[in-house]
């Protein structure tokens, strides 16, 4: 796996690629990370979030596999990708999806545990009533993501 890292609204961002597509993606700089896409998976991933920071774009088409995870896990990262751009579910509601109703707070560690943040937006997920908790990047970057996408959103629903 190679390393990008980009500069971004919420600081660098960094995306790890192979010939799959995207399989990790860290909130700031790793280490062995190179500021230039090193391969065509990685030029496009980097391409995507960057118009993604941009409020270009609302939907991610780069591949991605996230490594590891139990069944469970993955349940909850697949059921991420399915909230819509600009809209959250709660804990509870994700729970619900997966078919556990009692298992909010296993969301939230499975949350926690998401190999590839905002490509798989775990920052959409908030807790009950639309309370903002927990976020592996920290809440200021998840209140700066989720603004982006309801203003790109709020743009497209008034134009």
């Amino acid at each position: 796996m190679r390393w990008t890292v980009l500069d971004s609204p919420i600081g660098e961002f960094s995306v790890g690629t192979d010939a799959e597509g995207v399989r990790a993606a860290h909130f700031g700089r790793v280490e062995s990370g190179a500021d230039e896409p090193a391969d065509a998976a990685a030029r496009r991933a980097v391409a995507e979030l960057r118009a993604y920071f941009a409020g270009e774009l609302t939907g991610f088409t780069v591949p991605v596999s996230a490594p590891g995870g139990s069944e469970f896990e993955r349940a909850v990262w697949r059921e991420m990708t399915r909230i819509p751009y600009g809209e959250t579910l709660t804990y509870g509601e994700v729970a619900r999806l997966v078919g556990d109703p009692g298992a909010a707070r296993a969301v939230g560690v499975a949350c926690n545990r998401n190999p590839i943040p905002v490509l798989v937006p775990c920052h959409r997920i908030v807790g009950a009533g639309g309370k903002l908790v927990g976020f592996g990047g920290g809440l200021p970057r998840k209140v700066k993501l989720l603004e982006l996408e309801a203003g790109v959103a709020l743009r497209h629903a008034w134009s």
